[in-house]
């Protein structure tokens, strides 16, 4: 046991210890009501079955990456790396994470200056504006009537899950032929994730690239997943979606605004503005009894999500949603001369 104890990194063991601290800081810190967002649970023990494990290495623990790209860690020696990218700068810590399917990743923190981020996407012109309807049908529809499809990457993988968990059932408890096949069905499920995540980080890229300003509609997924839909929701992705879009935008000096669940955006005309009501999700295209005008229910809404966009920003960099007090006059209805 002395001899397993030596073996432990100083280092990854403090920081364990500081994460342990944090959890249980935002835990009292929301229980005292300081800590304001959804509800914070105290820390508890990993899963047995959870086969996920990451370790930390800090600049005190001396790792370095060698001049032949190779990444040299303390107690474990020099390990070969595929680098996705050139890091920008010096990292001041590393982090190894072995998934469920027994991949190994490293993850740098570095120090990129506004400068660089600047330099890689261009500030666009400032009328470079757009709305964003997601939706199932098409992944999303933007308010230029561009379309976005939607690649579905679990419903094209579902045969061969389906054969990889039927295999899997079949195998007797903690054999080794149970163990490989759990490997197998989870890198099966790594390779659905890293694909939907990859199109989400091309879209929502090109999408910061292009345009100034971007908004979309605060969709209830978690009310979603409830549903009879709840394979398709998940499945589209739209909160990893529109986070990206949201800190894309922070970084890149972008605009990014949510527009409110409870404002209809399929309903009212974006030609005259008048309000026909809710419709199913069969009616695909409708026409306006005001003016006459025929939308497609998609486009309609992702039209109507960039106007309120543009007048909720004007409400916030302009003028005050509602008029100033100003004293009643004299002459006033209701209004006495002298009166408290």
């Amino acid at each position: 046991m002395a001899a397993q104890v030596r073996e432990l990194l100083a280092q990854p063991s403090r920081g364990h210890l500081a994460d342990l601290n944090g959890a249980y800081r935002n835990f009292f810190a929301w229980s005292a009501g300081r800590r304001k967002g959804p509800r914070v649970a105290p820390p508890r023990f990993k899963s047995r079955k959870d086969r996920r494990q990451a370790v930390r290495f800090t600049a005190n623990a001396r790792f370095r990456v060698l001049p032949s790209g190779k990444l040299r860690l303390p107690k474990i020696g020099d390990v070969e790396v595929r680098w996705s990218r050139d890091l920008p700068s010096a990292p001041a810590s590393v982090t190894i994470i072995k998934d469920s399917a027994g991949r190994y990743f490293a993850s740098f923190v570095v120090q990129a200056g506004p400068a660089a981020d600047a330099a890689r996407f261009p500030a666009p012109g400032t009328s470079a504006e757009v709305g964003i309807d997601l939706g199932l049908t098409w992944f999303a529809v933007l308010s230029d009537g561009t379309v976005i499809r939607s690649p579905k990457f679990l419903r094209r993988a579902e045969r061969k899950l389906r054969r990889l968990q039927k295999s899997l059932s079949r195998k007797v408890e903690g054999s080794s032929n149970r163990d490989k096949a759990r490997v197998k069905v989870a890198r099966a499920h790594a390779k659905v994730a890293d694909s939907r995540r990859d199109f989400h980080h091309q879209t929502s890229t090109a999408l910061i690239r292009d345009d100034q300003a971007v908004y979309a509609e605060d969709l209830c997924v978690t009310g979603l997943a409830r549903t009879r839909l709840a394979k398709s929701v998940h499945d589209a992705g739209w909160s990893a979606f529109v986070t990206m879009l949201e800190y894309k935008a922070e970084r890149y000096g972008r605009h990014f605004g949510k527009i409110g669940r409870f404002v209809p955006s399929t309903g009212p005309c974006s030609a005259c503005g008048v309000n026909s009501g809710s419709k199913p999700l069969h009616v695909r295209q409708w026409t306006c009894p005001a003016c006459g005008t025929v939308h497609d229910r998609d486009l309609n809404a992702a039209k109507n999500i960039l106007a309120l966009g543009r007048r909720e920003r004007l409400n916030a960099c302009g003028d005050g949603v509602r008029p100033p007090l100003a004293v009643a006059a004299v002459r006033e209805t209701g209004t006495l001369r002298g009166a408290a």
